[in-house]
């Protein structure tokens, strides 16, 4: 189970991240989000249904969308997606069903997604 505290621990200890703790929390590299808080809207509630969760909701990047559907289809308890993110490479998770070190794979790709090419390679290449 993760919280905020975690998603900012993790997302920060990444290269050039910047949190932005403005309405929503978010974190970018570079100027460019990659994981973020995602309320649902009443929109979002009405296509879920029942199946809506309750609990805080991360958006993170993807590398692409079919990364996200395999996300989804691999642990629809934890992932998610919406209508409004429909052919958009990102993930709804419910934040407080995902393992800490899952949390930690996922923000990592996210932020690898928007990472400067050349800042993704150096951290890549800096890991053991």
């Amino acid at each position: 189970m993760a919280t905020w505290d975690d998603v900012r621990r993790v997302a920060t200890a990444l290269p050039e991240v910047t949190e932005d703790a403005g309405e929503k929390l978010s974190w970018l590299v570079r100027k460019k989000a990659f994981a973020w808080e995602r309320p649902l809207r009443r929109g979002d509630l009405e296509a879920l249904g029942d199946a809506a969760p309750t609990g805080p909701v991360l958006c993170a990047r993807t590398a692409d969308v079919g990364v996200k559907e395999a996300l989804v289809a691999d642990d629809p308890a934890v992932y998610f997606t919406t209508p409004h993110f429909n052919g958009y490479p990102a993930v709804l998770v419910r934040l407080d069903l995902i393992a800490l070190d899952e949390l930690a794979e996922l923000l990592e790709e996210a932020w690898l997604a928007q990472a400067p090419k050349r800042v993704a390679a150096a951290y890549l290449e800096s890991r053991p």
